[in-house]
């Protein structure tokens, strides 16, 4: 008997545009299984991707994003973007209706699932809402959904020079190379890889490595791993020294990212 361990959904590419819709603003969710990944695709909706349960990826180039059930992100309609998700995880979704909703940002951004929106979202899953209570309901999420400051989002550097440092990194986090170190492997100067990191991810390599290692961290604290096993899988000698540092990159504890 073969078991399927990844399923891959092959999606279309549509561009943004209005599309029949029972309702300005529609739920989806599904709990999965088993591993999965969305090949790249785009919708004629907004989209507001979160998630009930566990950590999900969504890559628009060479932005890569981690949604949680504390932070998730706004995806304009016609925006190319892939995805994956480990098995379970309970993905949600909001679509937005493109000639019916103004997009909050002209490009991916993160939103913080706070309780009340939280709330919003799944009262308007209710398929037998009165239509004015509807309506009421939506305007409420249209009123409280802004960009929030906060994202755990990681450029990934594409030449020759950093895509070994960049995959290594991601493959393990824990992995103690400096700057230094990395440059004496690869022959070339720290100034070098110094000044290529900035100009290819926006960021230091440090602060990059810190976001990696974060990213990896949340998708272990979504399946209630221990906070000391989670530091030490990620490269931090403490759960006090991998606190602050999360901290710092996130702008919340790890303790938002744990399983609820």
């Amino acid at each position: 008997m073969e078991y399927v361990t990844r399923e891959t959904r092959t999606l279309p590419v549509v561009a943004a545009g209005p599309a029949e819709m029972p309702h300005p603003i529609l739920g989806w969710g599904e709990t999965f299984d088993h591993d999965i990944t969305w090949t790249a695709h785009s919708h004629p909706w907004h989209e507001l991707l979160w998630n009930e349960r566990g950590a999900s990826t969504a890559v628009v180039g060479s932005r890569v994003w981690t949604v949680t059930s504390a932070l998730g992100l706004w995806m304009p309609a016609g925006t190319l973007h892939s995805g994956s998700a480990v098995a379970g995880t309970r993905c949600r979704a909001g679509f937005f209706g493109y000639d019916t909703t103004t997009s909050i940002s002209a490009t991916p951004v993160g939103v913080e699932i706070t309780p009340l929106l939280r709330l919003l979202l799944e009262r308007l899953a209710d398929a037998e809402l009165p239509a004015a209570s509807r309506a009421l309901t939506e305007a409420m999420v249209l009123d409280v959904l802004t960009p929030s400051p906060r994202e755990l989002l990681l450029r990934m550097p594409t030449s020759g020079l950093l895509r070994p440092i960049a995959e290594t990194v991601r493959d393990d986090p824990s992995d103690p190379r400096t700057l230094a170190d990395w440059a004496a492997r690869l022959g070339v100067s720290v100034r070098t890889i110094s000044r290529a990191f900035n100009a290819e991810t926006g960021t230091s390599f440090a602060r990059w490595v810190a976001a990696a290692r974060a990213q990896h961290a949340v998708g272990l604290l979504a399946q209630g791993r221990a906070l000391e096993a989670v530091a030490e899988e990620v490269g931090y000698r403490s759960a006090s020294a991998f606190g602050a540092a999360f901290r710092r990159t996130t702008g919340l504890t790890p303790g938002a990212f744990r399983t609820r």
